[in-house]
């Protein structure tokens, strides 16, 4: 099927050229930050956000009296990133030189004694740089007391992985330096978005960070030789393993990350699946026994091919390819990765065309981090593309439900990473006198609610797509979708519902302005802008509506997300489509009485138009919606009675 998103980008090179100091855009963005005791760098894969780190921790050591930095990875392959750079050459005043007896990302137990050993040894000396695993911090800080911190700057890579769970170790050990030292810290992801729906932080520390936020857009508008990014789904019945060729294509530099061996795509033999693949592609003619390489006779042409399977569980013989990758300098010298819980965070393999994923996943972090492989800037490619191979409910499967939850995810995913890789709008109140032009990039909107606080102000501009995320991967918003729920009951019940458990501590007044924004931003991003002469108009569902003429009242009658509906009713078949609307059907949202409150004046409406009450019968699932109300109340007011009468 075609791509259900494709963007494209206008190759300016900013994102890439370097200033007097040797950083990038985003990194001098950081660098002005410099300053700050907590600092959270919200960047993309590939912007540069180790080298960022290096820049921050070094200005710290030398002028802000900072005695000791350690940066933990969540994983050893990561640690590399880290490793011995001249700055200096560039411009910068110092380089980062850290030695090698304090590099804990080395083979073994994370935890063993001699890692945590030398995380001791090192606190007490006066060696400067440590670099180590989550893991081996955690172990570590169980025999250190929290004011050991003092004077040290903490820098955690993927901060993502840190939870406000009690039950998180990381997230427990963070809040308690925090509490408990004069420590520094600088949190670095590519998405602050957990799947789990656990906040990261607490609000109160939270609002301790000074954020520096660089987005998707500016990264990959910046580059020099990226010009478009597609994303698209392909659906299959039966075992994955039929259908891998129909997506898989040997010509293009790909990273196939096969599925969690727990989830229902996988067969549960990850080395048979790996096995099947090599052989669908063509002859295993050798597999090097230094560096682990496999060379591949393709079927269809006899093309040698060179693949590497990361898949592999011996830790000697994965290191020996992936020490490979990592020294790989030539587009020639890897075609295709075959991987499961790695090549994900931190892997640079800048040649990758195509990140083709089986199974759906189920945290957002996950696919921006997987669409991160495939998204740097080398001259071999001009395209890159996201495929996700995603098994299609079928009426006979035990566990129909959640492949069609796993499909409506992947396809509502796709449309907010459509929304990441798209330019910011800035979304302003258009007053009643108000006949100034709008400033380019800015859209004005009757009835809109400007934010009233920093910490809404905040959310608006570092969070917003992460609050969609979490709203997007709500359940009751899954079961809403199809058009059984009216949109204004999406916009005005469900959002701010989920908006309150995501920040309990905002004010009703602030919870609207939040909503609002959220609703505006998805409804016009997934809109189509047409420009008429000197006017521009916006389709939003199924009207144009000119620029000028937006009222918050009239973008809450859209459902922000219908496009993945319009999308899912043209992607799959009639049967599969009855199949999924019959699952939501049988799990969709009780009535309560908001959503009455809002349906009421639409089945008065139904009755002046029809002269009938709406049908439970109704082909229409609006029609039988507004059915279901009338009873609702009939219910409630004879519920009422028997009370009063009691």
């Amino acid at each position: 099927m075609p791509d259900i998103v494709n963007v494209n980008y206008q190759k300016t090179g900013n994102s890439t050229k370097i200033n007097t100091m040797g950083m990038r855009e985003m990194q001098t963005r950081a660098f002005e930050s410099r300053d700050a005791q907590y600092l959270l760098l919200k960047a993309p894969p590939a912007s540069g956000k180790s080298r960022a780190l290096m820049f921050l921790a070094l200005d710290k050591l030398v002028n802000q009296g900072i005695k000791k930095v350690i940066v933990a990875v969540p994983e050893r392959s990561i640690g590399s990133s880290f490793s011995k750079t001249d700055l200096k050459k560039n411009g910068f005043f110092a380089n980062w030189e850290p030695n090698d007896n304090y590099n804990l990302c080395t083979p073994g137990d994370d935890g063993s004694k001699s890692k945590v050993k030398a995380f001791h040894k090192f606190m007490d000396s006066e060696e400067q740089l440590l670099i180590c695993t989550h893991a081996t911090l955690r172990f570590a800080c169980e025999e250190l007391d929290d004011a050991k911190f003092n004077n040290t700057l903490l820098a955690i890579d993927e901060f993502h992985h840190v939870s406000a769970d009690a039950n998180n170790r990381l997230g427990a050990l963070l809040k308690s330096i925090m509490s408990k030292s004069s420590a520094h810290i600088v949190a670095m992801t590519g998405s602050y978005f957990r799947g789990d729906s656990v906040p990261i932080l607490t609000p109160e520390n939270e609002a301790k960070f000074t954020k520096v936020t660089y987005n998707y857009y500016e990264q990959l508008n910046g580059y020099n030789f990226l010009k478009s990014l597609g994303i698209g789904y392909h659906f299959y019945t039966g075992k994955y393993t039929s259908a891998i060729l129909n997506v898989l294509d040997t010509d293009k530099k790909t990273i196939l990350h096969i599925p969690n061996v727990n989830s229902g795509e996988s067969t549960k033999d990850k080395h048979n699946e790996v096995n099947f693949i090599l052989d669908a592609i063509g002859d295993v003619i050798k597999q090097d026994s230094d560096t682990g390489v496999i060379h591949i006779k393709r079927h269809s042409d006899g093309k040698l091919l060179k693949v590497a399977d990361l898949v592999e569980d011996s830790s000697r013989e994965r290191d020996k390819i992936v020490n490979y990758l990592r020294n790989s300098k030539e587009v020639d010298d890897m075609d295709l990765i075959i991987a499961l819980g790695m090549a994900k965070e931190g892997f640079d393999w800048p040649f990758c065309e195509h990140a083709l994923t089986v199974g759906y996943r189920g945290s957002l972090t996950e696919i921006i981090q997987i669409i991160g492989r495939c998204t740097r800037d080398s001259n071999n490619k001009t395209h890159a593309q996201f495929t996700n191979l995603i098994a299609s409910p079928e009426a006979i499967q035990d566990d129909v439900k959640v492949a069609t939850n796993n499909m409506l995810k992947a396809i509502t995913a796709s449309l907010l990473m459509e929304q990441v890789l798209a330019p910011n709008f800035k979304f302003k109140t258009r007053l009643d006198n108000d006949d100034e032009e709008a400033k380019p990039g800015e859209i004005k909107i009757r009835g809109f609610k400007a934010p009233s606080s920093k910490r809404v102000k905040d959310i608006v501009e570092s969070d917003l797509n992460d609050l969609k995320a979490s709203i997007l991967q709500d359940d009751s918003m899954l079961k809403a979708m199809p058009g059984n729920i009216d949109p204004a009951v999406i916009n005005k019940v469900l959002i701010p519902k989920i908006i309150r458990i995501k920040y309990p501590e905002l004010s009703d007044e602030e919870i609207e302005e939040i909503r609002q924004y959220v609703v505006v931003d998805s409804v016009i991003k997934s809109g189509e802008i047409k420009e008429v002469g000197d006017q521009r108009f916006i389709r939003m569902a199924d009207k144009f509506v000119n620029i000028e003429d937006l009222h918050i009242d009239l973008i809450d009658t859209i459902n922000p997300f219908q496009k993945a509906f319009e999308i899912l009713s043209k992607s799959v078949t009639t049967k599969v489509l009855k199949i999924i609307q019959d699952t939501i059907e049988a799990t969709r949202i009780k009535m309560d009485f908001e959503e009455a409150k809002i349906l009421w004046p639409k089945i008065i409406e139904f009755k002046k138009m029809y002269d009938k009450e709406p049908s439970l019968n109704a082909n229409d699932p609006l029609e039988r919606r507004m059915a279901e109300c009338i009873i609702y109340l009939k219910e409630e007011k004879r519920k009422r009675m028997a009370n009063t009468n009691g």
